[in-house]
């Protein structure tokens, strides 16, 4: 079973989604279910993985004001996993994925400035074996940042049964 077919570890999930602060406490009221049933429910979700509570940092409060996404061709694609495991090290990177299209992967990356990120792009990722091009898209200005509505999912997971 899914935790989207769980009633209940949906509501804890849209709960948390919204306040990641939200104690156990608050939770069970919102619901009307015991506080040993959510931490029950919420050390589950946490084990399995369904369930990870970080908190996220706005970049440009922080002094990130440079934030890309930088698309790399790889070739040979014997270098890819090579060149993924070497990416994932690298502290910039937040967000990174094998495409499809013209180029063969996407790395997110927030750094400090314009030359913090031709630093990262020069001295980290054109130097690794198999980096064959590059493409830098630049974030001018985000407008939303945030997870994906579980509703989404919840109805995702019903058309495919």
């Amino acid at each position: 079973m899914s935790v989207l077919d769980d009633e209940l570890d949906f509501q804890i999930l849209t709960l948390l989604q919204k306040d990641g602060r939200m104690s156990f406490t608050e939770i069970s009221k919102e619901i009307n279910v015991a506080v040993s049933t959510i931490r029950h429910r919420y050390i589950n979700l946490v084990e399995d993985g369904t369930l990870k509570i970080i908190g996220r940092i706005d970049p440009n409060k922080i002094g990130f004001n440079a934030y890309a996404s930088i698309l790399i061709s790889v070739k040979p694609k014997t270098f890819m996993n090579s060149i993924f495991e070497q990416l994932a090290k690298l502290p910039e990177i937040s967000f990174l994925a094998s495409v499809s299209g013209d180029f063969d992967i996407e790395a997110n990356v927030m750094c400090r400035g314009m030359e913090h990120l031709n630093e990262l792009i020069g001295e980290k990722i054109h130097v690794l074996e198999g980096v064959f091009d590059t493409k830098t898209n630049m974030y001018m200005k985000i407008y939303k940042f945030a997870q994906p509505d579980l509703e989404l999912a919840k109805l995702s997971s019903k058309q495919n049964e």
